[in-house]
């Protein structure tokens, strides 16, 4: 604070943000228990009470108690009638006059906005403060949670062109499940059945896509299949996922420094962390940058069915990611890189959306091990120019994990194909189109499962 009743911005929101808190302890309600008249008559007595505001003037006064009020009433301000409504699954601020929501996939611009960037401001950081985070011209992104799970990202006006930037992404009132994603066309039945098999199965499975194309969504209900008895190991940046079948989960959230940089703990740390608690099987919301190696080296050192997502234009282009983000955070060779990799990951599923607003599965492919140097993918599922997804006619490579579970029966006729238990489906054993031979991997290569 500075002197004769001046207050600096953030202490003014740090301030707002107690006396919020105090005042909803003493008055002990919910929303629509009390009218805003006596809400706003007991932030006033509240505010001409204490000891620690009675050098301020009368206007400052009045304005910390609009502040109160506004956040124990309206925290979002007009924002929270869009929060609510539950088929808008975005909410797009680009300054405080560029306002735009998700509502059924369709991105459609608002009639409300904020007078001013004062406004604006205000709001993000009532939320920062909500979450004891700072958002200021030295600290100017700011990644948190509201209380009802969605997530938030706001960027400070400093590198913000248009003004003070806000994105909130809702969660689901209600999480989907795998019959759910086959009705509304975002995978087919038969693909479903063959991932559903490969997670019970212990195939680590890897899934990408573009922002907003399904990924976590896709991510919770394949994570229903993890067989019961299972423990798991919950790894995010900001928590998301919605684990309901899993009795024996620990799950880790990364958390930022404070403003003395200390404090931070990063994906990297969390996840060298899960490998001393026994984890089965270990699940990383989002790889992003040098935790790629720990992630790729706890799914080649036992931790079979792990999952995980990132963001590519397609399958290929996300093992591409991956190299690059394991050759950023440490020094190997490419070979070697290609090899961990390759013997680590077993099937990539790749999202997008069709015509704007469908999400769904664009390809399911086989990470099928190395040729003439480069990571092969055997693709078995790909989406068509009829916007539905189709089987490739490819055969599984790595069928080890299926005969091991006994999922997989070979028959004795060798020629009659292979067929999975509880997957109505036979895959032959077809040469696999630029694959050639495994056996002429080089020394540096692998192939998956001993095959």
């Amino acid at each position: 604070m500075q002197g004769d009743g001046a207050i600096m911005s953030e202490d003014r929101i740090e301030l707002i943000y107690k006396l919020t808190e105090e005042i909803r302890r003493q008055l002990n309600f919910t929303e629509g228990e009390l009218d805003d008249d006596t809400v706003m008559a007991a932030v006033q007595r509240h505010i001409v009470s204490s000891p620690d505001l009675r050098r301020l003037s009368l206007s400052e006064k009045s304005g910390i108690a609009d502040g109160v009020f506004s956040a124990l009433r309206r925290e979002l301000d007009f924002l929270e009638k869009y929060l609510r409504e539950p088929d808008i699954s975005e909410i797009m601020v680009n300054g405080c006059r560029d306002i735009f929501i998700e509502k059924n996939g369709m991105i459609s611009r608002v009639p409300e906005y904020f007078p001013d960037e004062k406004e604006l401001e205000e709001v993000i950081m009532r939320i920062g403060a909500r979450v004891h985070r700072e958002i200021n011209e030295l600290n100017p992104i700011l990644d948190a949670r509201l209380a009802d799970g969605s997530r938030v990202h706001a960027v400070h006006k400093n590198v913000a062109v248009n003004g003070p930037s806000l994105n909130i992404r809702k969660f689901p009132e209600h999480r989907i499940v795998m019959d759910e994603l086959i009705k509304r066309g975002s995978v087919t039945q038969e693909a479903a059945e063959l991932l559903i098999k490969l997670v019970e199965c212990g195939y680590n499975i890897f899934i990408s896509g573009g922002t907003s194309s399904g990924k976590t969504t896709f991510l919770n209900a394949l994570s229903d299949f993890i067989p019961a008895g299972e423990r798991v190991i919950v790894i995010e940046d900001s928590s998301e996922l919605q684990l309901s079948n899993i009795e024996n989960i620990v799950r880790m959230e990364t958390r930022n420094a404070n403003v003395q940089g200390r404090g931070g703990v990063n994906m990297t740390q969390l996840i060298k962390a899960s490998l001393r608690m026994r984890p089965d099987r270990i699940i990383v919301g989002e790889v992003r940058g040098g935790e790629v190696v720990d992630m790729i080296s706890a799914m080649n050192t036992g931790h079979d069915g792990s999952l995980s997502t990132g963001h590519a234009n397609s399958a290929a282009g996300m093992i591409s990611r991956l190299e690059t983000m394991f050759l950023s955070a440490a020094s190997f060779p490419i070979q070697a890189v290609r090899g961990q990799i390759a013997s680590a990951v077993d099937i990539m599923v790749h999202l997008g959306r069709l015509h704007g607003s469908r999400r769904c599965v664009l390809e399911i492919s086989e990470v099928a091990g190395i040729k003439d140097g480069e990571i092969r993918l055997n693709q078995l599922f790909r989406m068509e120019d009829d916007g539905c997804l189709h089987k490739t006619g490819n055969s599984l490579i790595n069928t080890t994990k299926l005969i091991m579970s006994g999922a997989l029966k070979m028959p004795d006729d060798a020629g009659a194909g292979r067929t999975y238990s509880g997957v109505n489906d036979t895959f032959g054993t077809s040469d696999i189109s630029d694959m050639g031979e495994m056996s002429e991997m080089s020394d540096m290569s692998w192939t998956k499962g001993g095959e």
